[in-house]
């Protein structure tokens, strides 16, 4: 109930105002190769939480979460514009439970982020009121790209990330960390008008 009321609060801010592109981070364009890119990404300022559970249950919390932040749960109470893509990648940590709980967690846990528009640093970001909110700056980068349509279901996911490797190991490339899935588009877009990559760091 709550992303869809965080839905609807998204479509009724944009009634009545004019037509804004939503910011994406830039980059320089290395290599094109029908739906395969290799893109440099300058540094860039993101708001990251970690959530367990399947890909789309993380999404979706995750989502919540960092939306949150944006729309103002933060010290100033500043709404942060929403930029493209939201992210999110599979970690690989493993956090043991306390008693009386005696079992150790070990499903699936993701990092979701937003990031930050270019305007804002480290130091002139509002600070989250929730403390699973993080901010942190990532240094400028190279990122090989898979780029699709569609629903980006764990199965969907699944393909593409098979494909990025395939063309990474057809060029001798290496993946230097984990593949992340990016969407661009709000969750009300038509299903054949979705925006989605896989990408993964890769050496320069």
């Amino acid at each position: 109930m709550s992303r869809l009321i965080l839905c609807l609060v998204l479509i009724l801010g944009t009634l009545g105002t004019p037509a804004m592109a939503t910011e994406e981070p830039a980059f320089t364009l290395v290599l094109r190769d029908g739906p395969f890119e290799v893109r440099d990404y300058g540094p860039t300022v993101v708001a990251e939480v970690t959530v367990a559970g399947s890909q789309n249950r993380a999404s979706s919390q995750g989502f919540q979460i960092l939306a949150g932040y944006i729309f103002g749960g933060n010290t100033r109470r500043q709404s942060i514009a929403m930029t493209a893509p939201v992210a999110q990648n599979r970690t690989s940590e493993t956090i043991a439970m306390t008693a009386p709980v005696t079992q150790t967690a070990s499903g699936d846990r993701w990092a979701v982020r937003f990031i930050m528009p270019s305007e804002y640093t480290m130091a002139t970001l509002p600070v989250p009121n929730d403390r699973r909110v993080t901010l942190r700056e990532e240094p400028a980068h190279r990122m090989a790209v898979v780029r699709f349509s569609g629903i980006a279901d764990a199965r969907q996911v699944a393909g593409r990330e098979q494909e990025l490797d395939q063309q990474l190991a057809a060029r001798g490339m290496r993946r230097t960390g984990p593949i992340t899935l990016a969407q661009y588009d709000p969750p009300w877009t038509l299903w054949f008008l979705r925006r989605n990559e896989v990408m993964a760091p890769v050496a320069s």
